[in-house]
């Protein structure tokens, strides 16, 4: 097989969630579990650190990855979905697995897989577990797809589960309550391995602490351990002022991830790299440091509150259901710009009832959509936006409405590109026009 030939099969004859939605969730750990054990078992041959959450378990994902390598230790790092190119998934020290590893794994195992019918996910994680244990890393950040007690990822004992936060998505499959969606969450939560939560919220925590309780496991809240005390943004980076509330030092990290979510999540790896200190992973200070500082070019990440150029200044963010799209709206409020330039395009299945109010009116809408099946047409998201009180225009395909905006903004005007992560994924190029973490794994 060629490696396109690989990438056909892969997108073609298994179910993706991008695509099908709901349609390619089949719950449950019998088919991956019963895959890896013919693999050998190769998440057992490795450390592992396990990121669950409803927000910011990408962005946390990464930067733990960050830390752990600047701290001399081999890194694997898998998360979900990619941007750009599949690969992205499963990187080792921010270099992405290789392709000819990626077509030689799903050849030499594909008709098990199908006999097995292996979702996407499922051949997806079983790949990076073998990849991982082959490479012989020293610890690999795995994250959840969605979920997290049936989650195919959920077959690892990890040194530490951390969970950043709770909000209501998925529900037809996770639950239609915060405590429901926590449940699901928590089910990461393994005997005796500590627990870090980001957030500390009224209806999810006694449900954190109750499974906690029953699986004799350290429970830490982040906020609980430091807090945020002010930052700004000087030459690319967010400088910030945290307080560790053990001992009251004052801590002045850099992190080159910006956007105010940020703020939370910074204090979810503070925390759980305290917790892997205590499972006994070392971790110097100034490894910490480092780590923060470059995380997004080390890992590759890409799509978070980035900045695409300046006058007008033109920011992309994937943040996509209500919880996360409060925060953007809440980044946006902060700008200075004469007029916003919106370039929107949801996935189907999305509760517009909950998103759109919370989106600015002033904004100059460009309603399009992303070249993948789960993307709501053009015509119908400005139908319901229009029904919301936002107003502007339509536009088939997201590189044409980028374009659109940008015509119309003049220099002192901000475009803003989001709703989905599909929608950001198909600026192209543009994302990793600095990403120095694309290399390619030595097999």
């Amino acid at each position: 097989m060629t490696y396109q030939q690989t990438l056909d099969f892969l997108f073609g004859s298994l179910p993706v969630f991008q695509n099908l939605g709901a349609g390619a969730y089949k719950p449950g750990l019998k088919h991956i579990a019963g895959f890896c054990r013919s693999l050998g078992d190769p998440q057992r041959r490795f450390p592992s650190v396990h990121v669950a959450g409803t927000n910011g378990k990408g962005s946390v994902s990464h930067m733990l990855a960050s830390v752990l390598m600047r701290s001399g230790l081999k890194t694997g790092l898998f998360t979900s979905p990619h941007l750009l190119d599949f690969r992205e998934r499963i990187r080792i020290d921010g270099r992405m697995i290789s392709r000819e590893e990626v077509t030689e794994f799903t050849e030499r195992h594909r008709e098990q897989m199908l006999s097995l019918g292996l979702t996407f996910f499922e051949m997806t994680t079983a790949l990076a577990f073998d990849c991982f244990a082959r490479h012989g890393v020293d610890i690999a950040v795995i994250e959840t797809g969605l979920g997290g007690r049936l989650d195919s990822t959920n077959i690892i004992t990890p040194l530490a589960s951390v969970i950043t936060n709770i909000g209501l998505e998925h529900t037809a499959l996770l639950g239609d309550t915060i405590a429901a969606i926590a449940g699901e969450k928590a089910g990461i939560i393994k005997p005796g391995v500590e627990a870090v939560i980001g957030e500390e919220e009224p209806q999810s925590a006694p449900v954190f602490r109750d499974r906690a309780a029953r699986c004799s496991a350290p429970l830490t809240f982040a906020e609980r351990s430091y807090r945020y005390l002010g930052s700004h943004v000087e030459g690319g980076s967010e400088h910030y002022r945290i307080e560790r509330l053990a001992d009251g030092a004052l801590l002045t990290p850099q992190l080159d991830l910006l956007g105010i979510y940020q703020h939370r999540n910074i204090l979810t790896v503070l925390t759980a790299a305290d917790a892997l200190r205590r499972a006994g992973v070392e971790i110097p200070e100034q490894a910490l440091c480092d780590g923060l500082a470059g995380a997004a070019r080390t890992t590759g990440l890409a799509g978070r509150w980035q900045r695409l150029g300046e006058r007008p200044l033109t920011v992309c963010d994937t943040g996509h259901n209500a919880h996360g799209l409060r925060y953007v709206a809440e980044q946006l409020r902060a700008q200075r710009y004469r007029k916003l330039y919106f370039v929107l395009g949801v996935v189907n299945d999305k509760d517009l009832s909950a998103v759109l109010p919370l989106l600015p009116a002033d904004a100059h809408y460009l309603f399009t959509q992303a070249s993948v099946r789960r993307a709501l047409p053009a015509e119908e998201l400005a139908r319901r936006a229009g029904e919301a009180g936002l107003r502007g225009e339509t536009v088939p395909g997201v590189a044409a409405a980028v374009a659109r905006a940008r015509e119309l903004a003049s220099p002192e005007d901000m475009i803003f590109i989001g709703g989905s992560t599909f929608t950001v994924a198909e600026i192209g190029s543009e994302l990793f026009a600095a990403d120095d973490g694309g290399r390619e794994a030595e097999c």
